[in-house]
């Protein structure tokens, strides 16, 4: 059980506090709910430029890391497509520091063209080395756009290409600044050795300046229903052949979201999994099999991936793929199974409690989904998910008119 107390700001930031006094630590979290599905076609990849640029320095703060390590703090952020987060971890003494730097950069950052051309060329280079010169590196450049074709998570954080970001203008940046970084579009979350009281004069004196902003009305493009099978080949220098099946599931408020968690990990959980068992230690057709989910607010993926051993053709592969998803989508499965995943769930969710930083970025997940409680009771819904509701839900899914493959080839079978 993780408890907080809660407040709003008149410019409508919404804030947590966490009082925990068996640390000397406290964290400092922002969310703000905005992510590359904001993006519009043409000018993707902002929403993580920005994550760079707000360590470039704001009006009043030209270095953001100095003043921080000053005081023993340490910082970060990530970008997904639904969610820009920031966070702080330093000594509960020094709180102040923290809400000093991210209110100033909420206020404005110094947007000089110095900070852009600096962190443009930043994120070039990690578009290159983690997507362009990896192996498989460019699978979510491909099966992003193969499996969504109207909404936006047709392209990955990262954006659709390098030219994108080399192009990205001030006034584009300052336009995005804008429509996004203001108090009513962000969740403030502070967590460790602090008191309730003392974080609402902090935020009142830190943040209740800032104006609010004009408010962001989210009207996105949603996808239509996938009723024919979609498949795209890729050759490219890696090392084993691969493949990749994409479903489209539950968004992350849904009802049955849960559900597709649990049948991800009866498929895919561990060296007693059904993909792992089957296909990899009895059939040794694969080198590496997993199914995961995207766990996206909007509705979201269900993923099939797995290398090939040496020698096996895709058919092969992929036709014993399809066994296993045709068999968990026509029989339940057993209580003993249900209850492993089920218990592999809970046990994640108590271990993520442990950290404070884990604490912090949670509870403003879940009050992003609509309430932060929903962190004290989201475990009740996972218990609550019986064999048949599993059976259901693959049934309906794991339908070959509704799948999306990549076929991701080595060089030599070109």
């Amino acid at each position: 059980m993780v408890d907080f107390n809660r407040f709003t700001l008149a410019n409508g930031l919404r804030v947590l506090v966490h009082e925990d006094d068996t640390t000397p630590m406290a964290v400092l979290n922002i969310l703000y709910d905005v992510g590359a599905r904001d993006e519009e076609e043409g000018k993707t990849g902002f929403a993580h430029l920005f994550e760079h640029l707000m360590f470039g320095g704001s009006v009043n703060i030209p270095v953001y890391d100095e003043p921080l390590q000053r005081v023993g703090g340490e910082n970060n952020a990530f970008t997904s497509n639904d969610i820009t987060n920031y966070y702080i971890t330093l000594p509960a003494t020094n709180i102040e520091t923290a809400f000093w730097l991210e209110s100033d950069r909420m206020l404005s950052l110094a947007f000089s063209e110095k900070s852009l051309e600096t962190q443009r060329n930043v994120v070039c280079e990690e578009f290159k080395q983690r997507y362009l010169n990896q192996p498989y590196g460019d699978v979510w450049l491909k099966l992003r756009p193969l499996a969504y074709k109207k909404h936006a998570y047709r392209w990955a954080t990262i954006g659709q290409d390098l030219a994108q970001i080399e192009n990205a203008s001030m006034d584009d940046v300052k336009a995005f600044f804008k429509k996004h970084y203001n108090p009513q579009n962000a969740i403030m979350v502070v967590g460790g050795n602090v008191k309730t009281e003392e974080i609402k004069l902090l935020a009142e004196k830190w943040f209740s300046p800032i104006p609010a902003g004009d408010k962001y009305v989210r009207d996105l493009v949603q996808e239509p229903a996938q009723t024919e099978a979609r498949k795209e080949t890729v050759t490219a220098n890696v090392p084993l052949n691969a493949f990749f099946l994409a479903f489209k599931m539950a968004a992350r408020r849904d009802a049955d979201y849960q559900v597709y968690d649990l049948l991800s990990d009866v498929l895919s959980q561990g060296q007693s999994s059904r993909l792992y068992n089957s296909l990899l230690k009895d059939q040794q057709l694969f080198s590496d099999i997993h199914a995961y989910i995207t766990s996206s607010l909007d509705e979201g993926l269900f993923v099939v991936e797995g290398k090939l051993s040496e020698g096996v053709t895709m058919e092969a592969a992929e036709k014993a793929v399809w066994a296993e998803l045709d068999k968990i989508a026509t029989e339940e499965v057993s209580q003993v199974e249900l209850t492993k995943v089920k218990n592999k769930s809970e046990s994640i969710m108590v271990f993520a409690e442990m950290s404070l930083l884990d604490k912090a970025m949670n509870l403003a997940y879940y009050e992003l989904l609509g309430d932060a409680n929903g962190l004290n009771t989201e475990i009740q819904k996972y218990l609550a998910v019986d064999a048949a509701k599993l059976l259901q839900v693959a049934k309906k899914t794991f339908v070959r008119e509704q799948c999306s493959t990549l076929y991701y080839l080595t060089s030599e079978n070109a």
